[in-house]
């Protein structure tokens, strides 16, 4: 660590501990606990509860009986690192240059990527921590890569104890999470200290890590094999949150801790011509490859990777029993992935420092039903290297996309096609407005341009891996 690293990271840590309470010990124990279980390209109709023609998601299902199943969460971009980048910081992923998967170096560096989010920045978990929170984190990773080995693990980033993959050092085996998850529980119930944890699950992400027991549940569902393989992944990932909700039930902790399922993006999809075929992982290692993959939107139009709803407008379920109302559907909160951590921070207890500016706002009497306004603030989005609009290519050509008030605008690179939508009363995205109502086009250009225009050019070079100088010099 240089040494401008070390004045930022004393300079965030002052500044994190200044938030730190007099609590005592009994009123830090009675705080909610908070279990995030955050899936992989786990589509909005991927759920039995939305409506999937086989897909069985008992326990998910479970969440949205005794939860409030909110239909208009969107995460923060259309594939995985910058919306948990989002997530992780309360800010667009945009502002550290995060706009694709974090992937090996020289692809980093081609798409203007450093190869880590920055390990000082103000971070959910440090709040959580230094506000007498045990941290902890399960499953996927992949705020850098397995591939860059000199990466900051997770530990690095305010967590007290973490099993993960798609990181630096030991890939922990993708289908204990959940285990982890509940030794941690335990051991936090023990201490008496209230909890914070991510779940991030691998499925329904490629490769497929198939276990036979859960294919041999589809076995009579006359399914191709695809089908049959995409619904026993998913089936495995809703028994593992089905241990997880048990364990809560059984250590009597359920009724103070906020548990929430969502989705890193929209769910990808296997070409009609994919030959299903064995594929590996150098972080999770073999499985199926992308043929298998048959997530769906229930109507949103695109998929993974795309800034439309089926690309960020994902799954949603809240409970917290007495706080969250049961058995509820709502299908007009706004919420985004940077309000997670002015919320979480929120139902914790925890203070921001004075010179955190979140993205994001707490949304914790709306989650509660309490307050019916509308969002304060908009919201945008960046994807770099899309391609350009086509018949063949319908979706995946904005590279921006500013949500403002009940309007929806996206646009390509240079702002010359964009597409505008009255999304509070069109979720689907049908009806194209822009020539009805060129003023607000040119309104929520205005705001786009203003918002890229405040943007950094190029990421931090101390967040960049020795390995580019490696690969500058021509070495292997």
């Amino acid at each position: 660590m240089n040494l401008r690293q070390v004045v930022a990271a004393t300079v965030l840590v002052v500044a994190v501990l200044q938030t730190v309470d007099t609590a005592s010990a009994d009123e830090r124990a009675s705080r909610p606990n908070i279990v995030f279980l955050f899936a992989d390209d786990w589509g909005w109709g991927d759920l039995s509860c939305h409506g999937h023609p086989y897909v069985r998601t008992p326990n998910i299902d479970r969440l949205a009986r005794e939860g409030t199943d909110f239909h208009r969460f969107t995460v923060a971009s259309g594939v995985c690192s910058p919306s948990r980048t989002a997530v992780m910081t309360g800010h667009f992923p945009a502002r550290y240059n995060i706009d694709g998967h974090f992937a090996y170096v020289p692809s980093n560096a081609k798409r203007n990527m450093p190869d880590w989010l920055d390990p000082n920045t103000v971070t959910l978990p440090k709040l959580l921590q230094a506000s007498g929170y045990a941290t902890a984190h399960f499953g996927k990773w992949h705020l850098s890569n397995d591939m860059i080995p000199d990466s900051p693990s997770p530990g690095d980033y305010g967590y007290d104890t973490y099993g993960a993959f798609n990181c630096s050092g030991e890939q922990m085996p993708v289908h204990e999470d959940a285990k982890g998850a509940i030794e941690f529980i335990e051991q936090s119930h023990k201490a008496g200290k209230p909890f914070f944890i991510n779940l991030w699950m691998h499925e329904p992400h490629t490769p497929f890590h198939v276990v036979p027991k859960y294919r041999w549940r589809f076995r009579e569902s006359e399914l191709e094999e695809t089908d049959e393989i995409y619904a026993s992944v998913l089936s495995h990932a809703d028994d593992r949150i089905g241990e997880v909700l048990d364990a809560l039930d059984r250590l009597q902790l359920a009724d103070n801790t906020l548990v929430i399922f969502s989705s890193d993006n929209g769910p990808a999809r296997g070409g009609r011509q994919s030959e299903l075929t064995l594929t590996y992982d150098t972080a999770t290692g073999a499985g199926f490859g992308v043929a298998a993959s048959k997530g769906i939107t229930a109507g949103r139009k695109g998929y993974k990777a795309a800034l439309f709803e089926g690309g960020i407008n994902v799954p949603f379920i809240a409970k917290w029993p007495g706080k969250i109302a049961a058995g509820m559907v709502d299908d007009k909160l706004m919420i985004s992935a940077v309000d997670l951590l002015p919320t979480f921070c929120d139902v914790a207890g925890a203070s921001l420092p004075e010179s955190y500016k979140p993205d994001g706002i707490s949304q914790l009497a709306q989650l509660q039903g309490q307050d019916s306004s509308g969002r304060s603030r908009p919201l945008f989005w960046r994807m770099t290297g899309q391609r350009q609009k086509s018949k063949s290519n319908p979706y995946h050509w904005a590279t921006y996309c500013i949500v403002h008030e009940h309007w929806k605008l996206l646009s390509d690179h240079d702002f010359s096609d964009v597409e505008l939508y009255d999304i509070a009363a069109d979720p689907m995205e049908k009806m194209d407005l822009k020539e009805s109502h060129p003023e607000t086009v040119i309104q929520l250009v205005k705001q786009l341009k203003q918002w890229t225009a405040s943007l950094p050019e190029k990421p931090d070079g101390e967040f960049f891996s020795t390995l580019r100088n490696e690969d500058s010099a021509g070495n292997p």
